[in-house]
């Protein structure tokens, strides 16, 4: 059966499994993969540590990293042509950095964001995994990277706020919210096949919440 999209991005909070997911859906159908390269950042680390200081060189470098990164993309294919499924949009560049930047801070990135963002392209779904702070804390300290260690669920809840604020005041995109309280994509097969369901299926523009 034919994917009824070209871009289609996997979305949630920090620890919420969207690498995973899409490396696995990507897999499955034989699409492009986008990965946020994180790792690449040499401020994340000390952004944990001292966000006062640090969020707005990690978020700047971010915003600069994904840019290179979709528009490198662009240009090597065509997005209205090939399958693409990545774990980020450029859109939460604009997330993060509200959650994070002092507000003078934060017009001047919007205004950077806004010069840079018209230029790249749109997923045609956002699959967006909805995790409560708690669950989040556990798979983050499951993976036990040292310099998530300091991530508390105060911080999760704004980015998760974030989201859906964005999402409920933005329907140009479907966006699939699904609850993945009782869900494991990656042990329990039946699961997994729910969320290759949804991708084969044609969505119309707004915010869908779906429930498991």
């Amino acid at each position: 059966m034919k994917i009824p999209y070209n871009y289609v991005v996997v979305e949630g909070s920090i620890g919420a499994g969207k690498t995973t997911l899409s490396t696995m859906l990507a897999r499955d159908f034989n699409a492009e993969l986008v990965l946020e390269r994180f790792a690449d950042n040499p401020f994340l680390e000390k952004f944990y540590k001292d966000p006062e200081h640090y969020a707005f060189p990690v978020e700047m470098t971010f915003l600069m990293d994904r840019y290179q990164q979709l528009k490198s993309l662009l240009t090597a294919r065509d997005l209205f042509t090939d399958f693409v499924i990545g774990d980020y949009f450029i859109d939460k560049c604009l997330l993060f950095s509200k959650n994070n930047l002092a507000k003078d801070e934060f017009s001047l990135f919007k205004k950077v964001f806004d010069t840079v963002a018209g230029f790249l392209p749109k997923p045609d779904l956002i699959l967006y995994l909805y995790t409560a702070p708690d669950r989040l804390l556990k798979q983050i300290a499951k993976r036990n990277r040292a310099f998530e260690k300091g991530i508390t669920a105060e911080y999760l809840s704004g980015i998760q706020e974030k989201y859906l604020t964005y999402f409920r005041e933005n329907h140009q995109i479907p966006i699939l919210l699904v609850d993945t309280e009782n869900v494991d994509f990656v042990e329990n097969t039946s699961d997994y096949q729910y969320f290759k369901k949804l991708i084969m299926e044609q969505h119309d523009a707004g915010v869908h919440r779906i429930l498991f």
